[in-house]
């Protein structure tokens, strides 16, 4: 495909610019006052790379004694990846962790084989009012990774890569990219990061990788003189060099890697490349036979009805 730019500026989200394959807008629930807006999977891209899964959650203020209270469930097959730009949550895990998240730190937990995790606000700040923005992010594992032995890791903002200049600040959560590869033990080919841009700045994103895309947070961004509004994901097209210019400050997610090895199958908290293995944990977790115990915790979900 050859890299022509759009006429002129528009913010019509059903234009198609060279760079941009594709705009998804994201589907919003509300979870008794905390919206959570689901972008991936979607019905016009189920992946990009191995996100198979993207969750912005808020942003939200709790009253005093109020926050979100994730009861332990399972997963398998995947990696969950929590990324806070305000607030805390407090992790815990059948391997053990106990772990709060902060603004800039990753939480990167490898369910494998099989893991079962509760996410909570902290009991501290519930007492005053509270603020609540982030993501959630699942990445499906290689098929010869599916069956890993279940892993959690946690990295503070400080041991992340932090890319600065001409008005872009770019922290590398995960993966290679902009010249720096961050800590975070991956198991494919995959890059993370969190964009944030001065009015009028300009960031480069390389083809590096076949599959890429932003999530825009916060602010308008323009790419080949379209402009976009927050809540998009923005699929771009392979192969070439995208130019993404702010309009106004803006804070972004840049995701990719390359494409995964094969379909994924995806329901309720379970990804696997085989049907079988989905309805495998689904009667592991409906018969109590995942016999994993997350400390410090009483109560689980139970499996979704009508299954």
């Amino acid at each position: 495909m050859s890299w022509l730019p759009c006429d002129t500026p528009r913010t019509d989200d059903a234009v198609r610019c060279a760079s941009v394959q594709m705009t998804i807008v994201p589907r919003a629930r509300d979870l008794g006052g905390f919206e959570v807006r689901r972008v991936l999977p979607s019905v016009q891209r189920r992946m990009v790379g191995p996100f198979i899964f993207l969750d912005q959650m808020g942003p939200a203020i709790f009253d005093s004694g109020a926050g979100i209270d994730v009861r332990p469930h399972p997963h398998i097959g995947l990696a969950t990846v929590t990324y806070l730009l305000k607030g805390t949550i407090i992790h815990r895990d059948s391997v053990g962790s106990l772990q709060p998240i902060r603004p800039g730190d990753v939480n990167w937990m490898t369910a494998g084989s099989g893991i079962v995790h509760s996410e909570r606000s902290d009991p501290e700040l519930r007492k005053g009012r509270q603020e609540l923005f982030g993501m959630q992010l699942w990445v499906a594992l290689p098929a010869r990774h599916e069956e890993t032995v279940p892993d959690f890791s946690h990295h503070g903002a400080a041991a992340l890569p932090l890319v600065e200049g001409d008005g872009a600040r770019v922290r590398l959560v995960a993966g290679t990219a902009f010249g720096q590869t961050s800590p975070v033990r991956t198991l494919s080919d995959l890059f993370f990061a969190d964009v944030a841009l001065a009015d009028g700045a300009r960031l480069a994103v390389d083809a590096a990788y076949e599959e890429r895309a932003a999530y825009l947070l916060d602010g308008t961004i323009e790419v080949d003189g379209t402009v976009f509004e927050p809540g998009r994901l923005l699929v771009f097209a392979p192969n070439h060099q995208i130019v993404i210019t702010s309009r106004t400050p803006a804070r972004f997610a840049l995701l990719g890697g390359e494409p995964m090895d094969g379909p994924r199958h995806i329901w309720w908290n379970f990804v696997s490349s085989r049907p079988e293995r989905i309805e495998q944990a689904k009667a592991d977790w409906k018969r109590n036979r995942f016999d994993l115990v997350v400390p410090g915790e009483t109560e689980f979900i139970p499996l979704p009805e009508g299954t």
